[in-house]
């Protein structure tokens, strides 16, 4: 399984970014999808998932409302709009993918795939 991030830039603060990950040689449907990020230096966070269906959706707290995150299982992509940024959303974004299973897409640890990043610089 391979996955391909794209999207990413230099926005000012306030703008929007939408992402897309493109997922390949699996079943795209059959997988649940997270955005994590990672700013220098800091760990790698979490910061949206979506279930194999697109009925749930996870957002970490400081993302709530402003990102927003969906797919198309059609077009095997997974896309995470981003408005209202902020500098403190400056980080490279990763999208990962696991296998879909009853357990919350919170963690690193949950997800088998990643994509390699995309970068996002939010200048004040």
């Amino acid at each position: 399984v391979q996955l391909q991030a794209s999207g990413g830039g230099l926005v000012q603060a306030g703008g929007s970014l939408r992402l897309s990950c493109a997922v390949s040689g699996g079943t795209f449907s059959s997988y649940d999808m997270g955005w994590f990020r990672q700013a220098p230096g800091k760990g790698r966070q979490f910061v949206a998932a979506i279930k194999w269906s697109g009925e749930e959706t996870y957002y970490t707290e400081t993302v709530k409302g402003r990102f927003t995150s969906s797919r198309d299982n059609a077009k095997n992509t997974v896309y995470l709009q981003m408005n209202s940024l902020k500098p403190e959303d400056t980080a490279a974004y990763y999208c990962a993918a696991r296998l879909a299973n009853k357990n919350y897409p919170l963690r690193t640890r949950d997800y088998d795939y990643w994509g390699q990043g995309t970068l996002v610089t939010v200048s004040s």
